[in-house]
């Protein structure tokens, strides 16, 4: 073989596919505009993108498929008239896994602090005295539990003796309990009507928050173990 022909670009690159192969740079940019792309891309945008014939643009994506094949985390696949990559379906358990736990965590709420957290909701802004005169009992721990799970935020001081401090709800709250908007809550009487005692008014009397409660998804708590809250 001559120096020239040495230096000359390989003209067909290797089978596409083999385990540590490098795509090619059509092959690459395609895969990286999947990856960032929030619907199936038809094959009609990715010629406008790449500018390259239709033939070019078939090779690439055969390519890009055979190369996920060969033990990734995303596989490619035509969806909807066009091209999306989606997780590697042999990796649905761990990924359930991942949603469960590494995600987001999961919250887990003592009866304490979900009747803390109701009170808080039906009644924002609320002080701290004004929640433990609802729930007959100190609340301070389980706020503070709230807040660290962001499920509540201080809202400023309430204008008066002390100027205490008010809390309310956030979107983070929203989302863990599936509501859109607060008025979405039920009211009070329909609680009532379910047996679980309105919330402003003749509360049941709390458990102790002794242990971690029910889990709940889908917020990150940091790690603590659950401390009575209650006297």
């Amino acid at each position: 073989m001559s120096k020239s022909s040495q230096n000359q670009p390989e003209q067909n690159p290797p089978e596409p596919g083999t385990q540590g192969q490098a795509l090619s740079i059509l092959a690459a940019q395609i895969e990286a505009v999947l990856f960032v792309a929030t619907a199936p891309v038809p094959e009609a945008e990715l010629r406008e993108v790449f500018d390259v014939p239709g033939s070019a643009l078939s090779a690439a994506l055969r390519e890009l498929e055979e190369h996920l094949k060969g033990g990734h985390g995303l596989v490619l696949k035509a969806l909807a008239g066009g091209w999306a990559l989606e997780t590697n379906p042999h990796f649905a358990e761990v990924l359930s896994r991942f949603r469960d736990t590494a995600q987001r965590g999961r919250v887990r709420l003592s009866r304490a602090a979900v009747e803390t957290a109701a009170i808080i909701a039906y009644n924002q802004p609320v002080t701290r005295g004004e929640v433990e005169d609802l729930r007959g009992v100190r609340s301070d721990g389980v706020i503070e539990r709230l807040l660290n799970y962001g499920l509540v935020r201080l809202a400023g001081r309430k204008k008066g003796s002390g100027s205490p401090l008010l809390y309310r709800t956030t979107p983070r709250f929203l989302e863990l309990f599936g509501l859109n908007a607060i008025a979405d809550l039920p009211s009070l009487e329909e609680l009532g009507e379910l047996g679980e005692g309105p919330v402003a008014q003749n509360p049941v009397p709390p458990e102790p928050d002794t242990d971690a409660g029910e889990a709940l998804d889908p917020i990150s708590p940091p790690p603590e173990e659950a401390v009575p809250d209650e006297a």
